[in-house]
């Protein structure tokens, strides 16, 4: 039998799934659209109340790439745990032709590299570009940068010739988590090379909860890290970091890249739009 006040949250749970989201994106033809998910491949019914959103929010607003920030399986990572957790949450837009771009956090074994649905291509670290649009993306990996993957990520940033630079990883450069929080060494080799070539945006995972980091230097930080594993209340209210924070349920960024700005909405298991807003991309001095 279900308790009185499981059943109420239930009923309204069910009632926001089955209604429309709300989203303000622009949705503009040739637009890349994409979504950002972390910390979410745990089975729980939490990450499949939230991949329920994900899908129903692709039907109205057709994302074409997820990046990843990590910890993509918790527990065990056998052929059936990869399908329990991602494949079939997930299965109505693989069908779709949406691409999923792992990155390896603390609970990811480094085998998921070979993992086709991450389109990984068997490599720790690697980089993409957007299918049409002047768009790069940079996968990394976080929980120990030594200096081949170090030399790299200066080699590719410089090479790119993209207007937009966008990275992505589990451990978090800035985070009000109360958890976890910032990285400060990781933040120390990072962060220099970040200003230098021109990223504009970065995506982080690890603290199980959503905040979007005041612009540091001219670069917006994104803390995605409650796609599935959610910790209440984790959130600092009393950081100076924090341009806007939500710690009260799981949720997962769509962005859109239209010229020289991105448009986002962050979207809670809910269906409510808890976080939304644009930032202009940075340009070389």
């Amino acid at each position: 039998m279900v308790r009185p006040i499981f059943a109420v949250a239930l009923v309204a749970l069910q009632a926001a799934a089955s209604s429309p989201l709300a989203l303000t994106l622009p949705n503009r033809p040739g637009s890349l659209k994409f979504a950002v998910m972390g910390d979410f491949g745990d089975g729980s019914q939490r990450e499949l109340d939230t991949a329920a959103q994900f899908v129903k929010a692709h039907a109205i607003f057709p994302f074409e790439i997820v990046p990843l920030t990590g910890d993509n399986l918790y527990g065990e990572e056998r052929p059936q745990d990869f399908a329990t957790k991602f494949e079939q949450p997930f299965r109505p837009l693989i069908d779709a032709g949406v691409k999923f771009y792992g990155s390896l956090g603390n609970h990811d074994s480094r085998e998921q590299r070979y993992y086709d649905l991450f389109n990984m291509s068997g490599k720790l670290y690697y980089t993409y570009k957007a299918p049409k649009q002047s768009v790069r993306f940079f996968a990394l990996e976080s929980g120990y940068m030594d200096p081949a993957e170090i030399a790299w990520v200066t080699e590719q940033l410089k090479a790119s010739a993209d207007d937009w630079k966008i990275a992505y990883f589990h451990h978090p450069l800035y985070s009000s988590g109360k958890t976890h929080g910032s990285d400060l060494e990781l933040r120390r080799v990072l962060e220099p090379l970040f200003l230098q070539y021109n990223v504009s945006v970065v995506f982080q995972g690890h603290d199980h909860v959503y905040e979007r980091i005041k612009p540091q230097n001219g670069i917006t930080y994104f803390l995605i890290g409650s796609g599935g594993r959610f910790r209440s209340g984790d959130l600092d209210k009393g950081s100076v970091l924090t341009a806007k924070g939500y710690d009260a349920d799981n949720a997962f960024l769509l962005a859109e890249i239209s010229g020289d700005t991105m448009y986002f909405n962050v979207v809670a298991r809910t269906g409510q739009v808890v976080d939304s807003g644009s930032i202009a991309r940075r340009k070389p001095r």
